[in-house]
């Protein structure tokens, strides 16, 4: 018996769920609304003591790190694979969940952040608000939070997310240019599916062309990923109309400022050294 403990629009959440339809899967979804804090309920906290979501409980073994998650599903359930068996194939595979681990996923959160939640946490009060500064636990990301917060675009944080993405996305079109049409040749693979979620928030924010306007194959890419059936009945058949409603609304809110900063980022990585 497969339970996942989920968010909905999370995006690590996302990325599981994805890799549970591509190998034909069936699951128990136990919500665990981040909005309340239930991911700090002590329960919870015997699967995940790091209070994130998502956890996968297999047969009652807890597996937790979205990464690790979509990796234990393929060893698993090895069939149809996800991950290929030629070596130097399987390091350029997790090229791209190392990508998403170490930079994407602090990036995609300062983003929606910025254009969403930060509109959601000044309406709550200051009492609440510090309780969740205090829910985060880990200082590095609760500074994240609270710059964010109080600066909003205009956060280091968010220059660094813009890094990340036109890191990610140059890469990418370099790489699909080379071979593709997914990242590592002719079938999608975890790869894809941990870029598919941090993809996909910024397309539904109305973010994604600043990336991609100049990048055909990514372009392409994203336009085959979205049309696979293991991403549109793991991630976009799952999201509520308020949920697409909220990104559209909140999205443009940011795109000039993040325009901005793309652009002077792109002269400053353009300038001889």
């Amino acid at each position: 018996m497969i339970i996942l403990y989920d968010f909905g629009n999370s995006v690590c959440c996302q990325k599981v769920r994805i890799t549970l339809r591509a190998k034909g899967l069936e699951w128990r979804s136990v919500r665990v609304d981040l909005f309340k804090g239930e991911q700090y309920d002590p329960e919870y906290l015997k699967y995940n003591p790091k209070g994130v979501v998502p956890t996968l409980v297999h047969d009652g073994t807890p597996v937790i790190e979205s990464t690790l998650i979509c990796e234990y599903l393929d060893d698993t359930f090895p069939d149809p694979p996800l991950v290929p068996k030629e070596p130097a194939q399987r390091a350029r595979m997790r090229l791209w969940s190392k990508m998403v681990d170490e930079g994407l996923f602090e990036g995609v959160a300062e983003i929606s952040f910025s254009a969403m939640f930060r509109e959601k946490m000044k309406h709550i009060g200051p009492e609440l608000r510090e309780k969740r500064y205090r829910n985060v636990g880990d200082p590095r990301r609760r500074d994240r939070v609270r710059s964010t917060y109080e600066h909003g675009v205009q956060s280091p944080f968010v220059l660094h997310a813009v890094y990340a993405y036109e890191k990610a996305f140059r890469l990418l079109e370099q790489t699909l240019a080379a071979g593709g049409p997914w990242v590592v040749g002719k079938n999608p693979t975890l790869g894809d599916i941990s870029l598919m979620p941090f993809a996909a928030r910024l397309d539904y924010l109305g973010l994604l062309d600043l990336w991609t306007a100049d990048r055909p194959h990514v372009q392409q890419w994203w336009a085959m990923a979205r049309e696979w059936p293991s991403f549109k009945s793991g991630l976009s058949d799952l999201l509520s109309e308020a949920e697409f409603a909220d990104m559209k609304f909140h999205g443009p809110s940011i795109r000039d400022d993040l325009k901005g900063l793309l652009e002077g980022l792109r002269r400053d990585m353009a300038a001889p050294r």
